[in-house]
């Protein structure tokens, strides 16, 4: 069971991070010299739709695997939550100002510096 959850918990990592690389590297280079901005637009949302479910799987899955491996004294842990806090303080800015594109910049940046202390807290 706890190797699915791991497995789960990674996924859902993937599809956040990997989302972010897809959207700065292939779509919003490709899209925003279009004069009709809907397309954007709509990616954004769907893609705004499955961040919410993969931080949700994350949190949980995140959560079970601390208390089941007994990191919750762990300091990386501690700042890899502190991290988290601050995307999702992030996500709410840029949800509320998506003009500001360095909200996306400090968003990846942060979720990538996540991913590199959760690499070190798997060993």
């Amino acid at each position: 069971m706890w190797d699915a959850l791991r497995w789960l918990h990674l996924v859902a990592m993937a599809f956040f991070v990997g989302g972010q690389l897809l959207l700065a590297g292939g779509v919003v280079p490709v899209l925003r010299g279009m004069a009709d901005r809907e397309p954007m637009r709509a990616i954004a949302r769907r893609f705004g739709y499955g961040t919410l479910i993969s931080l949700a799987v994350l949190a949980a899955t995140g959560a079970a695997l601390a208390t089941h491996l007994h990191r919750w004294r762990d300091p990386t842990l501690h700042v890899k939550i502190a991290l988290v806090a601050v995307v999702a303080a992030l996500i709410v800015g840029h949800m509320r100002r998506p003009e500001l594109h360095v909200l996306d910049a400090a968003i990846f940046l942060v979720s990538l510096a996540i991913v590199w202390l959760s690499v070190g807290l798997a060993h």
